[in-house]
């Protein structure tokens, strides 16, 4: 049978598609825009939750598109057996569930109510289903996190490094990857939502001079006292919630992950590359 990939061009389905495709299982992507087939991978147009293609019978789901959408397509979709479904949700549902901020405490609510709906919806269908919740996701240049900040220090040559305790634990998507490759040959890690971080806790500081010496020219560290990261949030509402997150732990529990799958997220290593957005191909 087939696999179907939700959101093939995100920064894991830029690892997982050419894994998927040296499996020779067939392969189908959704996309809104037309895609030639490439690489072992069949693109079909189409956006969830209603605006699906007519689809062959699927041995698996993967999703890293909004869960609620991806639910409610489940929700009243008719499909030929029950494939297995992986998805993605993030670690923002735990720490963003006591924000601040209310905007980011919908966020969290939204997930979480996301998961739940997804669980529901699989339910129905008889199918198997895991969510993974990554940490600060890198490694293809098409995060909203570090690549941007990279970026614009490479065109600036200022690096922003903002005083901070709280520990990070970015996880390249080539793991998340991974995990979700384990995840379809593991009937153990249905029903679970599973945690997933990089394979190293560090520093905010640490995590951000990291970043700044995988930078191929130059820059300079520009370093921002806690007093003006506090007149920051009073000045600027849409940095309030990052900036009072700066002293919190935002990290995940591997152990089940570890145990469940055998995945050992690697340690942060950031290379130059990493920063580059992928052009896509023609």
């Amino acid at each position: 049978m087939t696999i179907l990939v939700i959101g093939g061009s995100s920064q894991i389905g830029h690892f997982l598609l050419p894994r998927l495709a040296a499996g020779g299982e067939p392969i189908v992507a959704l996309s809104r825009i037309p895609r030639p087939t490439r690489d072992g991978v069949e693109w079909l147009r189409g956006a969830l939750p209603h605006a699906m293609p007519s689809l062959p019978a699927l041995s698996a789901i993967v999703s890293f598109g909004p869960l609620q959408a991806l639910a409610d397509w489940l929700a009243q979709a008719t499909l030929v057996d029950t494939p297995r479904v992986i998805a993605t949700s993030s670690m923002s549902a735990e720490t963003k569930r006591d924000s601040a901020v209310p905007a980011e405490r919908e966020i969290s609510r939204q997930l979480r109510a996301g998961e739940a709906a997804l669980a529901a919806a699989c339910a129905r269908l008889g199918c198997a289903w895991t969510v993974l919740r990554p940490t600060l996701v890198y490694g293809a240049g098409l995060d909203r996190s570090l690549s941007p900040i990279a970026r614009r220090a490479l065109r600036t040559r200022l690096f922003p490094i903002p005083a901070g305790r709280g520990l990070r634990q970015p996880v390249h998507a080539d793991d998340i990857a991974q995990a979700v490759l384990a995840a379809l040959e593991c009937p153990a890690a249905a029903g679970r939502i599973l945690s997933i971080g990089g394979g190293e806790r560090l520093p905010y500081p640490q995590m951000f001079a990291r970043v700044r010496r995988s930078l191929p020219r130059a820059t300079v560290p520009v370093w921002l006292p806690a007093w003006l990261l506090r007149l920051g949030q009073q000045m600027c509402p849409p940095l309030r919630g990052p900036l009072s997150r700066l002293d919190s732990d935002l990290v995940a529990d591997n152990d089940e992950l570890q145990r469940l799958l055998h995945v050992q997220p690697r340690p942060f290593q950031p290379e130059a590359a990493m920063w580059v957005e992928p052009r896509q191909a023609p």
